[in-house]
């Protein structure tokens, strides 16, 4: 498998080196030439397989054959020892077909963990293999940066820096990346917001010279490895409800836009997917683009769940990718739009072929507030405020089609969220014991201003693999 550049004006590359990569040198996000195909039979085949087999068997078409037979069986077993369910990623139904995908069972409660985990084995078994060293830099809404944090630490060929809007993470997100010790993680609390820290991520792996001399690798969902293990938990779920046989819609809470793009991933591989429901905060980006055709970020609005606090979302451009036909100049011309007037507009062609798979809805605070309630009334389920987003957009599906069942995906544990949650429903819900014995430990972090040379030179002064 051989991956292009969106943008078209960077040199295809195997996928041990996008690994490696994340970020395509002319600003593009990198997708595969084809999407694999599994066939019916081969969906069902998967029912009652372990989800690290059924991961392995997956993925496998999108790495390379001796990559695929050396290490991902036994890297994606270890992935997945650690979690807390054995199912990894089970389903729960909470109403007349209306299931939760709980993606939270991983080390840091939140569905990061099933990607990052894997990266993590993945991208330091490719270090070991070419004798290198890398600088891992992430920016984090709130859950990636804790989850790469933890698949990274402690190992002796890789650094860590996680950059983290100050002040926008609640405090359990907090404390799950800056009470770690080790010597080769690096938090920085940056002084804007989210799509500040990842425009500053953008630009420096832009920056040939600090890319190479860093030996810059990214973990965010840019990173098209973190994407495809993604796919994966669409294809187990929609195996249990009944795929092929079945039809499935899945409502996701979105910022990026990565967690759901890897179900129109699963999609392109043959997994019959209904409808893929895009579920919003107040940081409505991608219900106005759908609505309007106009993609336009505005000023981000603090939230209850704030790893959606997102105007951004980078993935988007993957799929208008695919929907304009894989046309490389129609997707440099939108994002140089998008950089120099602070918008652009969606062809109507594309536009409609996007809307042909997705729909979207934006969810306020209230109807937040009043669905955590309300799952807890009727269903003694609790939700946290992310997936709170996903289950209110589901019920919408459901009233215009209650035959074809919905999945809203969990993306965390409510206790992460302590306070939204007691709010709703009046008391809060316990953290799972080793993480809540772990938050006591004293907090480890720089503040840094909103300046893409002030992050570069603390990194370049920290990195070891600079020093080489």
């Amino acid at each position: 498998m051989r991956y292009l550049s969106t943008r078209g004006e960077a040199a295809q590359l195997a996928f041990e080196d996008v690994l490696l990569a994340g970020l395509a040198t002319d600003g593009g996000l990198y997708a595969p030439l084809a999407y694999p195909h599994v066939a019916p039979g081969e969906i069902a085949a998967l029912a009652g397989v372990p989800y690290a087999e059924a991961a392995a068997r997956l993925i496998a078409p999108f790495v390379s054959e001796a990559a695929s037979e050396a290490g991902l069986p036994g890297q994606a077993e270890a992935a997945y020892a650690s979690f807390r369910h054995r199912a990894i990623a089970p389903l729960t139904q909470i109403a007349d077909n209306l299931f939760v995908l709980e993606l939270f069972h991983g080390p840091t409660l939140a569905f990061k963990d099933l990607a990052m985990q894997l990266l993590g084995r993945m991208m330091n078994d490719l270090l070991e293999k070419r004798n290198l060293r890398a600088t891992i830099v992430g920016a984090t809404s709130g859950d990636t940066g804790a989850a790469a944090i933890e698949a990274f630490r402690g190992l002796p060929r890789v650094d860590v820096f996680i950059l983290y809007p100050h002040g926008r993470v609640s405090e359990v997100q907090r404390r799950q990346m800056t009470t770690v010790a080790d010597d080769n993680v690096h938090t920085i609390a940056l002084q804007g917001t989210f799509d500040d820290a990842q425009n500053i991520l953008k630009r420096l792996f832009r920056n040939k010279p600090f890319r190479e001399r860093v030996a810059l690798a990214g973990v965010n969902s840019i990173n098209w490895a973190r994407v495809v293990a993604q796919m994966v938990y669409y294809f187990t779920s929609g195996v249990a409800l009944g795929a092929p046989h079945r039809r499935i819609s899945y409502a996701v809470p979105t910022g990026n836009f990565g967690d759901v793009l890897a179900g129109y991933i699963a999609k392109r591989m043959g997994l019959p997917v209904d409808r893929l429901i895009v579920a919003t905060n107040a940081n409505d980006i991608l219900a106005r683009a759908l609505a309007t055709g106009r993609y336009e970020p505005r000023g981000v609005t603090p939230t209850q769940s704030p790893s959606m606090d997102i105007q951004v979302s980078s993935n988007f451009e993957r799929l208008l990718f695919d929907a304009t036909g894989r046309d490389h100049a129609a997707v440099r011309a939108a994002f140089a739009s998008l950089e120099q007037s602070g918008a652009f507009e969606i062809p109507p062609a594309p536009l409609e072929a996007i809307r042909a798979e997705f729909e979207a809805l934006s969810v306020g605070e209230a109807q937040t507030t009043a669905e955590i309630a309300r799952t807890w009334r009727e269903a003694g389920y609790v939700l946290d405020p992310h997936t709170a987003t996903g289950v209110r957009a589901a019920r919408t599906r459901l009233e215009k089609d209650p035959a074809t069942p919905v999945v809203a995906l969990s993306t965390a544990h409510p206790a992460k969220f302590p306070e939204a949650i007691e709010r709703a429903i009046g008391h809060r819900p316990r953290l799972p014991e080793p993480l809540a014995a772990r938050l006591e430990a004293p907090e480890r972090f720089t503040v840094l201003e909103n300046d893409e040379a002030r992050v570069a030179a603390f990194i370049a002064e920290r990195a070891r693999a600079a020093q080489i």
